[in-house]
């Protein structure tokens, strides 16, 4: 399975239309290891683009900070589960975290209504 986790200076970023990368991380989770973890430059922002160019690198799951509610409706029907309110970590620590159980997730924090915006949180 891969775990996305939109990233900025090595942790996740919280406003997911604002990272710079994303992390990868290749995981197995029946071991509930990490097997392999990779970064990709994020793609200039094209509102509703981002669901099928993760699903194209292969990404099931989601960990992000914010994201709005039409952003995960497209994430989800991609095949994409996301996991919202993931803290400033780096990308590693909250997928293991999120393995184990144990990740913390807190509220939301993208705070804004997604019109014309495509579903990305990141308008800040």
């Amino acid at each position: 399975m891969i775990i996305a986790v939109p990233t900025s200076g090595g942790r996740l970023c919280p406003h997911f239309g604002h990272c710079e990368e994303f992390t990868l991380v290749t995981v197995d989770s029946t071991g509930k290891t990490i097997e392999n973890t990779s970064s990709i430059a994020a793609p200039s922002h094209q509102p509703g683009m981002l669901p099928g160019w993760l699903a194209g690198q292969g990404a099931e799951v989601i960990l992000a900070g914010g994201m709005g509610p039409r952003a995960v409706e497209l994430f989800n029907r991609a095949g994409i589960t996301v996991h919202i309110g993931a803290p400033e970590e780096p990308p590693e620590q909250l997928v293991q975290a999120f393995l184990n159980g144990s990740l913390r997730l807190t509220d939301n924090v993208c705070d804004h209504p997604d019109e014309g915006h495509g579903g990305q949180c990141g308008r800040h």
